[in-house]
């Protein structure tokens, strides 16, 4: 049952964050990356939503992980990245907060760099 409601999440998450590019691209600020960035945003609200929410209304493993891992891990990542930080944090872990952060900027950043030159390399 987990797997078939991370799998019905995954599946409407990743619609919704392609209906949502959609509907901005043809907004003709496509340049500006406001699918990614309200995405991104939204996925923040709505895991720190979905995480109260769980915990005060004891919501169901299957349903919980199909909200989170499915739509949201779909939707973005970023909520994921932000409720993680936010939780070291919380939990006094500062160090290990600036680190996984810093980390996940730079290799994001350095990942993107590479696939940037390989394509390059490739397609040129």
């Amino acid at each position: 049952m987990i797997y078939f409601a991370v799998a019905l999440g995954g599946a409407l998450g990743a619609l919704s964050r392609f209906g949502v590019g959609q509907w901005l691209t043809d907004s003709g600020y496509a340049y500006l990356h406001p699918a990614t960035f309200l995405v991104n945003v939204a996925g923040s609200l709505f895991i720190g939503l979905l995480y109260v929410g769980a915990e005060r209304y004891t919501l169901s493993e299957p349903a919980r992980l199909g909200m989170s891992a499915g739509f949201l891990g779909a939707f973005t990542t970023f909520s994921a990245f932000s409720f993680q930080l936010l939780t070291d944090i919380q939990e006094g872990q500062v160090l290990r907060a600036v680190l996984y952060a810093s980390a996940t900027v730079l290799f994001c950043l350095i990942s993107c760099l590479f696939g940037m030159e390989l394509g390059r390399s490739v397609f040129d």
